[in-house]
């Protein structure tokens, strides 16, 4: 028996400092019709401080995909990403590096790497891949599924 669920958009967190990659990145995932809310920072520091939501953005959401530049002012994007994967809570967030420079990237503990200038296709493709990982599966019912609903319901991946 299917339900009527309710699903969120994936939370994306982009950090670059550069207005004409971010804005190439905010069209693609536009025209690639990703169902998504993104957040834009322009500094490791500020993207860290969202992370931990400490200060301002107490509120922030968890993001489902990070998309990080290398060269940021605050904090570096290799610390930021040295941070993630040291703390308990954001380990497991899907990061992809966006970076002019693919030699420094090649031991990097991420998910997928894009080169700028970014590609398109490679960029959308990349996000509808790890589109997977995000949290779009923790689904509300309409309503409480029922003891007989039990052999019904099916948690595999399609």
């Amino acid at each position: 028996m299917a339900h009527e669920t309710i699903g969120r958009p994936m939370e994306i967190l982009l950090v670059e400092d550069s207005l004409t990659f971010a804005r190439l990145a905010i069209n693609a995932l536009r025209k690639g019709q990703v169902q998504h809310r993104l957040t834009w920072l322009t500094d490791g520091a500020e993207a860290w401080k969202f992370l931990q939501r400490g200060g301002t953005y107490a509120n922030a959401p968890r993001p489902d995909l990070l998309l990080l530049d290398l060269k940021l002012p605050g904090i570096e994007g290799m610390e930021l990403l040295a941070r993630i994967r040291a703390e308990s809570e954001l380990q497991h967030l899907p990061v992809v590096v966006m970076t002019g420079d693919e030699e420094a990237t090649c031991e990097l503990p991420v998910e997928a790497f894009l080169t700028k200038p970014l590609d398109f296709d490679k960029f959308i493709g990349i996000v509808q891949q790890l589109s997977h990982l995000w949290r779009a599966d923790m689904i509300v019912p309409m309503r409480a599924p029922t003891a007989s609903d039990d052999d019904s319901l099916d948690f595999s991946e399609h």
